[in-house]
């Protein structure tokens, strides 16, 4: 008896339908499932892991392959190549900001005024990479973009990405307002995190870009991991310094 080969059409259906799944989980993940987490780094860190793992499994039991995912060993160098020099980059431009004392301003985030040293070393050596940049990078750029190429023509399946990346922000946006008491009126608010968010979306994009171009989700990670731990290290540095 010989095995039914599925369809493509059929194929399309299911791929169609693990991104319509998909879509609805990451919209809600940090906006709603997030702020429901105990605030500890063991919990955001365990909840985020365990969710990038049962979405590798989700992506691979669709027929994705580690390729189409990034995580195939073939372009791990070329990963590491181009995400290194991301990496360089950012440090570059994060040691100018903090030398230079006009502009350290633009890097003050009052959430990370009373950090001490070990919640510095907390943030950028377990809650950022293994919380923030693992999860986002495997979700958005590895199983959210190789299952939108299956269904969509490649330019409108890193949009569709980027825009739900950004829609991932808007909380986060709202409670960086908060934080830094930067606007009081409803509109000047939502004007905020329209702004934040459109600006996610293209950096999504570009970090999209990044994947498909070194062909390894190794090369998004390392441009995420350093802005937000090089970032997170020149906010604190620039509150001590003034």
């Amino acid at each position: 008896m010989t095995r039914a080969v599925p369809t493509r059409s059929a194929t399309v259906r299911r791929h169609g339908a693990f991104v319509v799944v998909l879509v609805a989980i990451l919209a809600v993940w940090n906006n709603i499932v997030v702020p429901q987490v105990p605030d500890s780094t063991a919990s955001y860190v365990g909840v985020n892991g365990a969710a990038s793992a049962v979405l590798v499994v989700a992506a691979r039991w669709t027929g994705l392959t580690w390729a189409e995912l990034g995580l195939g060993r073939r372009r791990l160098w070329a990963g590491l190549q181009w995400g290194g020099a991301c990496f360089a980059a950012v440090a570059l431009a994060f040691t100018v900001a903090v030398t230079v004392p006009a502009l350290r301003p633009l890097l003050t985030d009052a959430r990370t005024a009373d950090l001490t040293a070990g919640d510095v070393a907390a943030e950028v050596l377990v809650r950022i990479p293994l919380g923030t940049v693992l999860w986002e990078e495997v979700a958005f750029r590895g199983v959210l973009l190789a299952a939108l190429a299956r269904v969509l023509p490649l330019r409108r399946a890193v949009a569709a990405a980027a825009i739900v990346f950004g829609v991932w922000h808007v909380r986060p946006t709202l409670s960086g307002l908060e934080a830094n008491d930067l606007v009081d009126a409803a509109w000047l608010r939502t004007l905020a995190v329209l702004g934040v968010c459109t600006f996610t979306a293209a950096a999504g994009a570009l970090l999209c870009w990044l994947r498909l171009r070194s062909g390894s989700l190794l090369a998004p990670a390392l441009l995420h991991l350093a802005t937000n731990t090089l970032g997170t290290v020149a906010a604190t540095a620039a509150h001590r310094l003034g």
